[in-house]
């Protein structure tokens, strides 16, 4: 395991929208809230077809002490249930929350620093522009994207703290950004920090990795991995169990796998550690890789995929699993 969560009752003291798909919700721990740096999120434990998963949400802001923790969760049509369950809770309603953790650590070291936000993917952004506008001799901007004004959290707060440094791109009247701009905002000093969907990060990962700058000095958070195609059905095939299996538009397919106890080794669920890959012996249609593992190159090859996140589009698939789990 990568870290060990410490499990707490909290409250939810405070709900509120603040963006047309936007829920705001403030939480109270049992034992008051650890001090946290900005980048650092909260693993909550949610019911999803009353099966206790997990799910990670950022925090928002700074850390004050004796508030509550603050994240945002948006409302997501292709959720498998995650968002659906945070948008039902009301205040005074009891969660289980982990302590705070953070794998998206903002650095002092830097001068220039560029701050990139897709929808979202703005909660963890927030503090480390708070921080970085407060600190002397930081030369801090910051592009943050949307499909529209209604749709982006925190926008006024965000112009309160960086004024002309702040711009704000909406798609709706904008049609698409261009990535190859975010050259333009920095240099081969400047430091990039991004968290947004996976076809945003997708492409400023390219326009970076193609620029004369650093690969290092661009870092980004990973959470939300969602995908190129609109969640499907699917049916997968693994010929080693005899089994046919259909995965819902809901499901992952490491949960239709365990459905039918084919075991599969799995750490994070969210893209990052590869622990539950499988191996793809035939498919048909488009494999939508919603994973942080796998480089594009391996991608491209659609040999193996991370079954926590990755799903099929337009057609079926037939696997073969790395672990040799039992058959029943």
């Amino acid at each position: 395991m990568r870290y060990r969560n410490t499990w707490e009752e909290a409250t939810i003291e405070v709900v509120e929208q603040v963006a047309a798909n936007v829920m705001q919700f403030k939480i109270r721990p049992k034992n008051g809230t650890q001090k946290f740096t900005v980048g650092a999120h909260l693993d909550v434990s949610v019911l999803i077809n009353d099966i206790p998963e997990i799910r990670s949400y950022s925090l928002v802001g700074s850390y004050e002490p004796h508030a509550p923790y603050t994240i945002a969760v948006k409302r997501l049509p292709q959720s498998r249930g995650g968002s659906k369950y945070m948008w039902s809770l009301k205040p005074g309603n009891k969660i289980r929350i982990s302590q705070p953790t953070n794998h998206f650590e903002l650095g002092f070291g830097a001068m220039d620093y560029l701050l990139i936000a897709g929808g979202i993917g703005i909660t963890p952004i927030v503090g480390m522009a708070q921080q970085l506008a407060d600190r002397p001799g930081k030369n801090v901007r910051m592009l943050y994207l949307g499909q529209s004004q209604a749709e982006m959290p925190f926008t006024e707060t965000l112009q309160e703290v960086l004024g002309d440094r702040l711009t704000l791109h909406y798609s709706d009247d904008e049609g698409f950004y261009d990535m190859a701009q975010i050259l333009e905002l920095a240099n081969d000093k400047t430091q990039v920090y991004l968290c947004g969907p996976i076809g945003l990060m997708n492409a400023v990962r390219k326009t970076w990795e193609e620029s004369p700058f650093e690969t290092t000095n661009l870092r980004y958070e990973t959470f939300g991995a969602s995908g190129l195609f609109a969640p499907q059905k699917f049916i997968v095939t693994i010929p080693r169990f005899k089994k046919q299996i259909e995965v819902q538009e809901n499901e992952t397919l490491l949960h239709a796998l365990e459905a039918v106890d084919i075991d599969v080794m799995y750490d994070c669920k969210k893209g990052e550690c590869g622990l539950c890959q499988v191996d793809i012996l035939d498919y048909s249609g488009d494999i939508d890789h919603r994973d942080f593992f796998f480089s594009e190159a391996k991608k491209g090859e659609n040999k193996k995929m991370c079954a926590c996140v990755s799903r099929v589009a337009n057609g079926n698939i037939t696997i073969d699993t790395a672990f040799r789990g039992k058959q029943k």
